[in-house]
C-alpha cells in the first residue's frame, strides 16, 4: 500500500515569554506534510496569548478547546489533516508541560492523581463504552501499586518487537541474516510484511520461522521460554516461545482477507495486523471471526483516525490487539481515552511505531499503559524500528534484551525534540540537503 515512502515529520515549537518550549510533531510519508504544516499553524493560533499554567491545570478542558474551532472542525470533524495536525499541537503541550515540572511524560502522567489523569483526557463520544466515573475506579484500583510496577519496568525495560527482517522485496539471505541478528539482540517478536504474493510471504515466513523457531540462534545463556506460558499463550509461539505476526498494510477487502491469511497457517502468525480498510470495523470482526478457528487473530488502530473508531472496533469484538498510534490519534489526551477503553474490555495494547520520532513517543505511552491504566506488560509489546533516531537530543534505546529502556532524562518531556543541526539539513525546501537537491 505505501509504496511511495518520503519519510517526514511537521515539527512545532510552541513558545512562551520565558524560556519554556513545547515540541511536537506528527509522522507523515512525504507529500502533504506542508499541508498538515498549515493545519498546525492555524490550531495552534488558539493557544496565542494563553497562560500555560491556565492550560496545564486541566488538559482534558485544553483538548476540547483545541478541537472546537468550528470553521478548523468542519474540515474533520476530527480526522485525517486537521486531527493529526492536533496531534502534533497537543504533543507539544504535553511536552511544555513535562519539561515544567522536570520530567519525562510517562512520569508526569503517572505521578498524577487519579482525578487528574481523568480530567487529562479526552471523553467526548466515548461515554457509551466507558464513562469519567468508570475510569476513575480503574485508576483507583491501580494507584496503590503503581509504584511496583515502576520500578519493575525500569529494572527489566519495556517489551519490544521488530519489523527489520519483514520488509518486502528483501533477498531470503538478507531476510535470514536479519532475523539471525534480531534474535542475538534479544528479540523474540517479530514482524513481516504480507500481501503481494502468497507464495513469497509463505516462504519469507517460512526462513524467519526456521530461524526464531530454533534454539541455536538464541542468545549464549538464553533458555527458551515456554510457548504456553500465561505471556506468551494464544500468540502461536514456537518451541523457543517466540511470535511472529503479518502486517497487511490495508491492501485487501474483506473476503480476500480471510482467504489470503488462510494460506499463511502453516507459518503460524499471532496475528494480521491492518487486513482491510482502517475504519472498516464490522470488517475486521468478520475478518477476526473467520481467522479464529484457524488461532490467527486480528490487529489494527495505526490508521484509526480517532477515539470513536477503537470505541467500535472494541465494542464489535473486532480486535485482539489494539495499536495506537501517538499522531495519528490527535495526542496523548486522546491516546489516554484509548488506553482506558482497551483496559476496560481487556485487549493489549501495542503501539505502533517507527517512521520519524515515534518510536521515542510510544514508549511514554505504553509505560502511561502499563504502571496507571492497565497494569500490565505480560502480553504487551511495542515495535522497535532502529532509524532516524540520530536526529532526536533524547533517542530511544532497547537493551539486551530486546526491550525498551525507560527514559529518565528530567530534561527530555516528550522525547521528541530535533536537533539544530537535522533541522538546518532536512527542513524543506530551504534546509541544506534541499538546495543541494536542487542544485
Amino acid at each position: 500500500m505505501n509504496t511511495d515512502c518520503d519519510y517526514s515529520s511537521a515539527y512545532v515549537k510552541l513558545l512562551t515569554d520565558s524560556d519554556l518550549t513545547g515540541f511536537g510533531m506528527t509522522f507523515t510519508i512525504g507529500r502533504g506534510n506542508d499541508i498538515v504544516c498549515m493545519a498546525i499553524e492555524e490550531l495552534a493560533k488558539r493557544l496565542v496569548g494563553k497562560d500555560v499554567e491556565e492550560i496545564f491545570a486541566n488538559m482534558g478542558k485544553t483538548w476540547d478547546y483545541l478541537s472546537a474551532d468550528s470553521q478548523l472542525r468542519w474540515i474533520g470533524p476530527e480526522k485525517g489533516v486537521i486531527h493529526i495536525a492536533l496531534g502534533a499541537v497537543d504533543n507539544a503541550l504535553w511536552d511544555m508541560f513535562a519539561r515544567s515540572r522536570n520530567k519525562p511524560l510517562w512520569k508526569l502522567v503517572v505521578d498524577m492523581t487519579p482525578e487528574e489523569i481523568v480530567n487529562a483526557t479526552a471523553f467526548r463520544y466515548i461515554t457509551d463504552a466507558i464513562t469519567r466515573e468508570e475510569a476513575l475506579v480503574m485508576l483507583k484500583e491501580k494507584a496503590a501499586t503503581r509504584a511496583e510496577r515502576e520500578a519493575k519496568v525500569r529494572e527489566l525495560g519495556y517489551p519490544a518487537y521488530v519489523t527489520s527482517a519483514g520488509w518486502l522485496g528483501y533477498s531470503d539471505e538478507k531476510v535470514a541474516r536479519l532475523t539471525r541478528e534480531a534474535v542475538e539482540a534479544g528479540f523474540n517478536h517479530f514482524k513481516m510484511k504480507v500481501g503481494a504474493d502468497p507464495a513469497s510471504d509463505l516462504r519469507r515466513g517460512s526462513i524467519i520461522r526456521s530461524i526464531i523457531d530454533d534454539p541455536q540462534y538464541l542468545p549464549a545463556g538464553r533458555k527458551p521460554r515456554d510457548p504456553n506460558g500465561p505471556d506468551l499463550a494464544g500468540k502461536n509461539a514456537g518451541p523457543t516461545g517466540s511470535v511472529l505476526m503479518i502486517d497487511a498494510n490495508q491492501v485487501w477487502d474483506v473476503p480476500q482477507a480471510i482467504e489470503y491469511v488462510k494460506t499463511l497457517e502453516s507459518i503460524k502468525p499471532w496475528f494480521i495486523e491492518e487486513p482491510t480498510a482502517p475504519d472498516d470495523i464490522l470488517g475486521h470482526a468478520a475478518i477476526r471471526k473467520a481467522l479464529k478457528p484457524y488461532g490467527i487473530g486480528v490487529a489494527t488502530g495505526e490508521h484509526a483516525h480517532n477515539r470513536m473508531v477503537f470505541k467500535q472496533l472494541l465494542q464489535a469484538e473486532a480486535i485482539d490487539v489494539c495499536q495506537i498510534d501517538s499522531c495519528r490519534l490527535a495526542g496523548v489526551s486522546e491516546v489516554l481515552s484509548v488506553l482506558l477503553m482497551a483496559a476496560k474490555f481487556g485487549v493489549p495494547v501495542c503501539p505502533h511505531a517507527g517512521g520519524v520520532g515515534l518510536c521515542e513517543y510510544v514508549i511514554h505511552l505504553s509505560l502511561i499503559d502499563y504502571i496507571a491504566i492497565s497494569g500490565t506488560m505480560e502480553r504487551n509489546v511495542l515495535e522497535f524500528v532502529d532509524h532516524l533516531h540520530e536526529h532526536f537530543l533524547y533517542p530511544c534505546s532497547i537493551n539486551k534484551n530486546g526491550r525498551y529502556n525507560v527514559p529518565s532524562n528530567a530534561k527530555e518531556g516528550y522525547s521528541i525534540e530535533v536537533h539544530e543541526a537535522s533541522i538546518a539539513e532536512y527542513e524543506y525546501p530551504n534546509g541544506s540537503y534541499w538546495k543541494s537537491v536542487k542544485a
